[in-house]
């Protein structure tokens, strides 16, 4: 028996790391300052990471904050999902009761995936947004009990972190902005090769700003010595630290190692190789202890006593006594719940565990999986099952492993784990031929799988088939977003359904490839929806069936939206009610009212909208009611109806905040971005457009909020702002799947900046490809907008030169779809008629009678900076008209249309109001007089009418374009040139364009200055 160790392994003085420690500490500080802190600890095994954590949190515990600890676990080569963050919240459940109570009241049965201690997780259909939804609600969980309590959240040994962890905390360090939370996550660098799961995570971290890593490094040899004579509890001797130094090369582990080994003799043992030096001490134990210590290597990175003493099958003092000898070596260490042991570094367990012969360890595997089927209580409930599967895994015992592996694939689907619940799924797919038949046959679709509707078949009674684990699998891999392993998967099972023909199975796993496939950015997966349309044709109604439709009207809807969509959600309605599928059904209901509303019976389909909204709340269909949530305010803007569209637009996002819907959340603040644009608070659109950009898990309605912060910037004259928005919206839609909701905007914002930068070849170039296309019906609501954009650059670019070849061509195409696009409601009425003015004002042949039916039409609706714009152009041809009524209405119009640009701060309208009332000689009040010493013209003696026609002569322009730009005659025009050329002292417009140029003449606000800007 081995008698006591007096030698202490773990030195009682914590040596250096004072620079880690500031970091630490200043992080602590922040956080206390409510500046939510997240950092990474990266050092090799052994370099001290879990002491320094140690250290840090003690000093946190004692300045009042909470500190809640979660390691990542490992069960032979597995990990249990979300592992650190189950424990992590359970810490903080008992350190906090009442203010996690609080912060997670109404969300109970979600955050059970998490926290099982919360009760029953909820039931209901997954969906693509499950695990974010599950994210969104722990991040906000975290930031409520956060906000009156400084709290550390510790995540130990990311390197063993399953998927569903890491994206988890890739989630919480990108999104967490509030709170007195710090999030403190270790990991051991040297395991990070360049396959390793963790790296991508590791160089995503790297770029968010928020984030700062710490890189542990070894210790000097001063620091060694100190380390040495804590653990000898004397002064080494410099000789033995020398050597010690030389060995461990500063490892801090490794000269805990060494100094033991020295001090009890065994150094002459040693060899260079690390597995040895691991391993010196454990075969120094009794053969028991030895035993016991290879039993818990094998049995993961924490063992229950229970367990131990279970698969150990030892007298229990035999078996006390061995454990005692284990852990006064400093082998094992007892947890920190006291029931149960682990080593006290995971490089002894890997070394141990490596030891191991490959008939022992399936045997101890056999042994823990056979004693946990006897008695379940020996571990904790929520981690039975997948414990279990792993155990019976490793065993190789392929009739125990496939249903223990199935069931563990159902708690981790439960748990929103697709990433572990796919592996578990391959694993099972893996077993399937080697397990034997009767025990294949026992097994039941209605309890492993739920994905594929059984049509016809009873799934109580049913054999589950391999086709029903690729069906599992190939969803796991969706919502998981290991996508291309879920294409693979769907690959095989066309294959096989090649071989055994199944129409309908054939048709759903179609379906399942052109999701992928959009997701993916390989197409738009029609080609896909069309071939499982074809499939299930002529075959009788079916959940599959109803499916089929209900995806293909909505990809209709957003692609090419018409009678034949129409027609499908038609269809899609009537097979869902007939097979009782009521989610199909819903999602169906909302498509089919949707294309009502862009169909022309706008009344009718706004109320199925409204319906569906009522039934879902109702019936608690989450998913859909998020969809209602931005569909029903879209088809409101859709008419004009925006300001009723925003309360909604608000009460659907907080209840996709409440829900944790973060895509339908994104798509609801990009719709109230634009609807707060349409009337006017920009402040609160720009706000609502920046939301859509954070909290989307997708990338489209991320891109959404993108494309309106470019149109808000384009309209305060931000060009290169607007530019770099149009880009990464343009980055984040992709070019695999173009929608006309998405491509149709994204246009008319780069024709909106080609056309103030004066790129009229490249407007042209924007538009002609669309006009070819045509308008398909339903696109109206995004036809409109871009064919005005169009038609007012060609307006604008009526005079200049180089402008004028094609635009023939180009204004009789526009004028042609603006015949021929659906007007409706009177929103798309008034931008009929305004196109149209602008189309004329292109021509030269704009009048008074053109212009105020706009102006009438605008003054309907509510959106006052198109009221605005369309005020400057009547004001425009008040002027051109003369006569002093005129003028005095233009005076009128053009106030209060500068009153508008100025509120919204709309540079471009605000300078065109003022050059135009500049131009007529009219003062409208409040603007600030130039300053005649900072104007470079006054040296030349240049009057302010001399300076307006040097712009336009700067610009290109004619005498007679001139007199009709400013309102005077072409011989005052020319007599204004001539005084122009005489005071510059040049001898022609080419001479005097250079000069007014080179040295800085053209003030803003005179034409020329305002295109070069």
């Amino acid at each position: 028996m081995l008698g006591p160790v007096e030698t202490r392994s773990v030195s009682p003085v914590f040596v250096g790391r004072t620079a880690e420690l500031a970091t630490l500490r200043d992080a602590l500080a922040r956080a206390d300052a409510a500046e939510p802190q997240a950092l990474l600890l990266g050092g090799e095994a052994g370099v001290g990471k879990t002491r320094l954590v140690e250290e840090f949190a003690a000093a946190a515990a004692g300045r009042d904050a909470v500190v809640a600890v979660g390691g990542c676990v490992e069960i032979g080569a597995d990990g249990l999902p979300f592992a650190p963050f189950s424990a992590a919240l359970r810490a903080l459940r008992d350190a906090l009761p009442e203010a996690f109570a609080d912060a997670a009241a109404g969300q109970e049965e979600e955050l059970a995936r998490l926290l099982p201690d919360l009760g029953e997780a909820g039931a209901g259909r997954h969906d693509e947004q499950g695990m974010a939804r599950l994210f969104e609600l722990t991040a906000r969980l975290l930031e409520r009990v956060a906000a009156d309590h400084t709290v550390v959240l510790v995540l130990e040994d990311l390197h063993w972190a399953d998927a569903s962890t890491r994206h988890l905390l890739a989630y919480l360090l990108r999104t967490l902005r509030a709170g007195r939370l710090l999030v403190l996550a270790s990991y051991r660098s040297d395991d990070i090769h360049r396959r390793h799961p963790l790296r991508p995570l590791l160089a995503e971290l790297d770029r968010l700003r928020t984030v700062r890593r710490i890189e542990l490094a070894r210790f000097t040899r001063e620091e060694a010595c100190r380390q040495i004579a804590g653990i000898l509890a004397a002064e080494p001797d410099p000789a033995r630290v020398d050597e010690i130094y030389e060995r461990s090369d500063g490892n801090a582990f490794f000269i805990e190692e060494l100094a033991v080994a020295t001090c009890q003799g065994n150094c002459t043992g040693l060899t260079d190789s690390l597995r040895d030096l691991l391993l010196v001490r454990v075969e120094a134990l009794p053969e028991r202890a030895q035993r016991v210590a290879r039993i818990v290597a094998e049995g993961g990175s924490t063992v229950e006593y229970r367990l131990i003493a279970a698969v150990a099958r030892l007298a229990e003092d035999d078996l006390i006594e061995a454990l005692r000898a284990a852990v006064g070596a400093n082998i094992l260490t007892v947890t920190p719940a006291g029931d149960g042991y682990r080593f006290r570094h995971s490089l002894v367990r890997e070394a141990v565990a490596d030891d191991l012969l490959p008939g022992e360890r399936s045997r101890l595997n056999r042994r823990y999986a056979e004693a946990l089927e006897a008695d379940p209580t020996l571990v904790p409930a929520d981690a039975r099952v997948m414990r279990l599967a792993s155990y019976w895994y490793h065993a190789h015992d392929a009739a125990k492993a496939l249903p223990a592996v199935l069931a563990a694939a159902i708690v981790a689907r439960r748990r929103h784990a697709y990433t572990e619940q796919l592996g578990l799924l391959e694993r099972a797919m893996e077993l399937w031929d080697n397990a034997p038949a009767e025990v294949r046959a026992a097994l039941r679709p209605v309890d492993y799988a739920e994905v594929y509707p059984p049509c016809g078949c009873d799934p109580a009674t049913t054999p589950l088939r391999y086709l029903d684990l690729m069906a599992e699998a190939a969803v796991a891999g969706r919502f998981g977003g290991e996508r291309e392993r879920a294409l693979k998967i769907t690959k095989r099972a066309l294959r096989l359904l090649e071989e055994d023909p199944d129409p309908l199975r054939a048709a759903w796993f179609w379906v399942q490839r052109s999701r992928l496939v959009q997701a993916q950015a390989r197409g738009d997966g029609w080609q896909e929806l069309a071939t499982a349309q074809e499939l299930v044709r002529g075959l009788p109604p079916s959940e599959v069936h109803a499916e089929v439709l209900a995806v293909v009207a909505n990809w209709s809807m957003q692609h090419r939206p018409g009678p034949e969509a129409l027609a499908a959600a038609e269809r899609a309605v009537e097979y869902a009610r007939m097979v009782g599928a009521r989610e199909t059904e819903l999602h169906a209901l909302l498509t089919l009212g949707g294309l009502t509303v862009e169909s022309g019976d706008p009344e009718a389909g706004l109320a199925q909208m409204r319906q569906v909204l009522r039934d879902t709340l109702a019936e608690g269909v989450h998913p859909v009611a998020g969809r209602a949530y931005v569909n029903l305010p879209s088809a409101l803007r859709s008419v004009g109806r925006d300001r009723e569209a925003v309360p909604l637009l608000r009460e659907g996002i907080e209840f996709c905040r409440r829900y944790g819907l973060l895509d339908s959340g994104a798509w609801a603040w990009g719709n109230l971005s634009e609807a707060l644009y349409a009337l006017g608070r920009w402040d609160e659109a720009a706000e609502a457009a920046a939301h859509a950009t954070r909290v989307g898990h997708s990338a489209k309605p991320r891109a959404g909020g993108a494309l309106r912060l470019a149109h808000l910037a384009l309209a305060h004259g931000d060009l290169a702002e607007a530019a770099r928005q149009l880009a990464t919206a343009r980055s984040w839609y992709g070019t695999h799947d173009p929608r006309p909701q998405q491509s149709l905007p994204l246009i008319r914002t780069a024709v909106g900046i080609a056309a103030a930068e004066g790129r009229t070849d490249d407007v042209r170039a924007l538009v002609l490809p669309v006009l070819d296309a045509g308008f398909p019906p339903g696109t109206h609501r995004y036809g409109w907008p871009l064919l005005l954009a169009a038609a007012t650059a060609e307006a604008d670019a009526r005079v200049l030169p180089a402008a004028r070849p094609g635009r023939a061509e180009i204004l009789d195409r526009l004028s042609t779809a603006v015949r021929t696009l659906t007007t409706g409601v009177p929103l798309w009425q008034a931008h009929s008629r305004w196109a149209r003015a602008e189309l004329l004002r292109a021509e030269g042949r704009d009048t008074i009678e053109t212009w105020a039916p706009v102006v009438a039409a605008f003054e309907c609706l509510d959106r006052p900076y198109d009221l605005a714009r369309v005020r400057h152009r009547l004001a425009g041809a008040l002027l051109a008209e003369g006569g002093d009524d005129e003028r005095d209405r233009a005076v009128e119009l053009l106030r209060l249309a500068a009153a508008v640009a100025e509120h919204l701060k709309a540079r471009p309208l605000a300078d065109a109001v003022a050059r135009l009332a500049q131009r007529a000689r009219l003062t409208l009040g409040g603007g600030k007089r130039r300053d005649p010493a900072a104007d470079p013209a006054a040296a030349f003696g240049l009057t302010s009418r001399e300076r307006d026609v040097l712009g336009l002569v700067a610009a290109g322009r004619t005498n007679r374009q001139i007199a009709e730009e400013l309102f005077i005659s072409p011989k005052t025009a020319s007599v204004h040139v001539s005084n122009i050329l005489g005071k510059l002292g040049v001898s022609g417009r080419g001479e005097a364009a250079a000069v007014a140029h080179r040295l800085g003449l053209l003030m803003a606000g005179t034409p020329a200055a305002e295109r070069s800007g």
